[in-house]
């Protein structure tokens, strides 16, 4: 497997840092240095979605002819290194990431033809409804359901931890439509507006103080059986499509990366406890130099999913060890910044930062009280906390090793 770049690859990498310099404001990279999660708020995220769409530089994966950019593998995978190095703001995957290429491997005609245009425009903005209180990891065991009334399908349950809920004016659900098999065999993937009658979007608080989570519950909410995408009853096999995008999609380590250079700069400026920089801790520095082989170590097998996805292949069991190592560096990394910010943590001051949602009771960003502490260490202990769902959300990663153990055969 060849690594170096080619002349046209570099080429691209340089158009690509040239859009950047001239489109990415400081307003944007200010929000995004600020952000708590893996995404930003939604007005940041509305305004950069708008301008990659008016550049056609929105959705890199997708085929050219559903508004795609043609890229190869190695193209998409250095616009997600620059991207991550130039501090840009993260965008909801739900829409771009998951809804859409489910569209287009599985939806219809008509489907496609509608529902493309208006998340590469932003016009639509979707949520996920998949994990149920008593259904998340074991999504099999879900229990909303979708009763058959001719053109429509009845729904009824709820759906829990659904990011951006209250913003979102559409969701893809699973539903079960038959309890008479196997449970994976009654499932139903379909789309609805939330803005059908039925529909109530209660906030979940997280431990940051911010409303990004819901639960969603459906009451009678009728859909038109126009809107089920694939088979009535097989949905577990739309899902699992979607899922190997959700797991495998995204290339962890060039953020990786960026987040360890900076946690380094903060042991630099941080003191240990004789006095000296944190960086010339032995201890310290030997858990940078782990994180920083661990963090390569996973580039080089997104390096093998890519040689695999220029040529056909999909990253079928990879998809599982990327998101494991991948949701389990980034959490070892905001434990690594807990340690050089220090005391730093330990005020709550969500007006200094820029947090996913809104924070109950609390003044929004930019309110008029100084900041304590250095700009570092700002929104450490909230990435810290809200990281914590990245080993459980896509599938919780001791569900990824069951199925990377029974693929090798333990």
């Amino acid at each position: 497997m060849d690594l170096a770049l080619s002349a046209k690859d570099e080429a691209f990498r340089d158009e690509v840092r040239g859009f950047l310099d001239a489109r990415l404001n400081d307003r944007l990279r200010e929000a995004a240095r600020l952000s708590t999660s893996v995404y930003t708020d939604r007005e940041t995220m509305r305004e950069w979605h708008t301008i990659l769409h008016a550049q056609g530089w929105i959705a890199p994966a997708w085929p050219v002819e559903y508004g795609g950019c043609g890229w190869s593998v190695i193209q998409r995978y250095i616009f997600a290194i620059e991207l991550a190095r130039a501090n840009a703001p993260g965008l909801s995957p739900m829409g771009l990431g998951m809804c859409g290429p489910v569209l287009i491997g599985h939806g219809s005609a008509e489907q496609k033809a509608f529902y493309l245009p208006r998340i590469l425009s932003g016009e639509d903005f979707w949520c996920q409804g998949y994990s149920e209180p008593g259904a998340g990891s074991d999504l099999a065991a879900l229990q909303m359901s979708a009763v058959d009334d001719g053109d429509h399908f009845i729904c009824f349950g709820s759906k829990i931890w659904t990011t951006h809920g209250q913003y979102a004016n559409r969701i893809f659900c699973l539903v079960r439509t038959d309890r008479s098999g196997p449970p994976q065999r009654g499932i139903t993937f379909i789309l609805i507006d939330m803005d059908t009658p039925g529909i109530e979007v209660s906030p979940l608080i997280m431990l940051t103080g911010e409303h990004v989570q819901n639960q969603i519950f459906f009451t009678d909410v009728r859909v038109p059986r126009a809107n089920v995408v694939g088979r009535i009853g097989d949905g577990w096999t739309v899902a699992k499509y979607l899922l190997e995008f959700e797991r495998g999609g995204n290339a962890y380590a060039p953020s990786l990366h960026v987040r360890l250079d900076k946690i380094r700069a903060m042991a630099r400026a941080e003191q240990a406890g004789d006095g000296t920089a944190l960086i010339d801790d032995s201890n310290f520095a030997r858990k940078l130099a782990e994180a920083a082989v661990e963090i390569m170590a996973l580039e080089y097998t997104e390096h093998r999913v890519m040689s695999a996805l220029s040529q056909g292949g999909t990253p079928g069991m990879q998809a599982s060890l990327m998101k494991t190592r991948g949701t389990e560096m980034s959490q070892r990394l905001t434990e690594l910044a807990i340690e050089a910010a220090a005391y730093y943590t330990a005020p709550f001051q969500p007006h200094a930062i820029n947090p996913a949602g809104p924070v109950p009771g609390h003044a929004p960003p930019g309110g008029n009280a100084a900041p304590i502490g250095p700009d570092h260490s700002l929104t450490v202990m909230a990435k810290y906390l809200n990281d914590r769902a990245g080993s459980i959300y896509a599938g919780s990663n001791d569900i990824q090793r069951n199925i990377m153990a029974k693929v090798m055969g333990l």
